[in-house]
């Protein structure tokens, strides 16, 4: 009877285990055609974009804001149309990241446990406050890893509103892009 149980809990652990493994492989994708021209546009936007805010970055004492920054320009440019690419996502996103990351930093310091935290209450924040961004998130850990202080959230405002204001510029120059899809 003991016997029994103990392998019935065994078999009922490989079941799971085996089930817990097969959700780890994948799907199967659909394999997109790509557009030569649609990509190299994108590249030619990001060029602009990262270049200018590339400046202004260096001009104001902060180039680790173009990591998350070039994400940014990324999504703006190759996935225009997507929802995180929207302006109130990226402005959103990028001030409510980098604004909680640098009060946690204000208040715990910096450790590993305090960049945890950080990713932890960035992504509640966005999601309540509809403005997920993922590069924002980038823009959180930048914050805290460098200890640039606060004035670091002044380079990430005016780096986003660049981003958006040659998005909508740019984009919008090709008869197939529309941006943005919506504001707010």
């Amino acid at each position: 009877m003991r016997f029994e149980r103990e392998s019935s809990k065994l078999s009922l652990l490989y079941e799971m285990f085996i089930t817990y493994i097969s959700k780890m492989k994948g799907e199967q994708g659909n394999v997109t055609r790509i557009n030569l021209s649609d990509n190299i546009i994108s590249a030619i936007g990001g060029l602009i974009t990262i270049s200018i805010v590339s400046v202004i970055a260096v001009a104001l004492g902060y180039p680790m804001v173009l990591g998350p920054i070039g994400a940014s320009c990324l999504l703006v440019f190759a996935a225009h149309h997507g929802p995180f690419s929207q302006p109130r996502h990226i402005l959103g996103g990028h001030f409510v990241s980098t604004l909680a990351a640098l009060a946690i930093w204000d208040v715990l310091g910096k450790s590993h446990l305090t960049i945890g935290l950080t990713l932890a209450v960035v992504l509640i924040l966005m999601i309540l406050l509809n403005v997920m961004h993922p590069p924002a998130a980038a823009s959180a850990i930048v914050a805290i890893n460098s200890q640039s202080g606060w004035v670091f959230l002044l380079t990430v405002i005016i780096s986003s509103l660049v981003v958006i204001a040659i998005s909508v510029l740019y984009n919008n120059l090709f008869k197939d892009r529309h941006y943005p899809k919506q504001w707010l």
